[in-house]
């Protein structure tokens, strides 16, 4: 076997994802692996892009907002664009991961708050019982 490529088990085995998942990824021309036969093989840069997909899942990033950010590399200003249009998409990304945390923190307080409450309901009631 070529050290250079990968079977689609070996691609499996090395970032954990399924069979099915690296085929999608293909469909959706994310991976562009060799064909010998029915068998895939993923190149070095096939598994550059791999990571950046799953890295960019991890983030929130649509696929369509990564296929997009992978083209940009052959825009030929040594990665300039990309690296300029992916600054933009996380910033914006965080921005709205930022605000997401504020409202879970937000909805997180007023359950503190109501469970509090009836916490206090609770032990009125049990109070009430005992002196009965």
């Amino acid at each position: 076997m070529d050290p250079e490529t990968m079977t689609i088990r070996e691609m499996c085995d090395a970032f954990d994802v399924t069979p099915r998942t690296l085929r999608f990824y293909e469909a959706k021309e994310l991976l562009f692996p060799m064909r010998e036969g029915q068998k895939r093989l993923f190149t070095r840069r096939d598994r550059a892009r791999l990571k950046l997909i799953l890295r960019g899942k991890r983030f929130g990033f649509s696929l369509e907002e990564i296929r997009q950010l992978l083209e940009l590399y052959y825009v030929g200003d040594q990665q300039e664009t990309q690296l300029s249009r992916t600054l933009e998409v996380a910033r914006a990304r965080l921005d709205d991961l930022e605000r997401r945390r504020a409202e879970l923190d937000d909805a997180i307080d007023e359950m503190k708050s109501q469970m509090g409450m009836v916490e206090d309901m609770l032990t009125d009631i049990a109070s009430g019982q005992q002196s009965a």
